[in-house]
């Protein structure tokens, strides 16, 4: 079963779950805002991941700028940053979506999808 973080009032998210939904790939849709991951899952997810930091965090986000985490993001640990994450899911780039041990975090990139998703379903299906 594929996990999808999301938020509801976010464009990008409404597209990437009416992707989903146009491709009949089933999904748990959970709302990141009112129900973000937790600190473990999140350090399991940057420590599997060969991308920055930043990558994890929503760079043009109020909470982000408000927090000033554009200084102190290059200077956190791995545990930081997913602690940090963890408290706001408006922090997380989104949407984030899980599937088995892979994950993208990249927002929705239509080609991203289909190369993670659409592959790994018909596999599995």
């Amino acid at each position: 079963m594929i996990t999808f973080y999301w938020y509801p009032k976010c464009s990008t998210c409404r597209n990437a779950k009416r992707w989903l939904e146009e491709h009949e790939i089933p999904f748990e849709a959970i709302d990141m805002v009112a129900t973000p991951p937790q600190p473990e899952q999140l350090l399991a997810w940057i420590n599997s991941s060969d991308a920055p930091l930043t990558r994890f965090f929503n760079t043009s986000g109020m909470k982000y700028r408000e927090l000033q985490l554009k200084e102190k993001v290059p200077t956190m640990t791995a545990q930081d940053a997913a602690d940090v994450l963890a408290t706001d899911g408006m922090l997380i780039k989104r949407p984030l979506l899980v599937s088995g041990d892979r994950f993208l975090i990249n927002g929705f990139k239509e080609n991203e999808y289909e190369g993670v998703l659409l592959e790994s379903w018909k596999r599995n299906a």
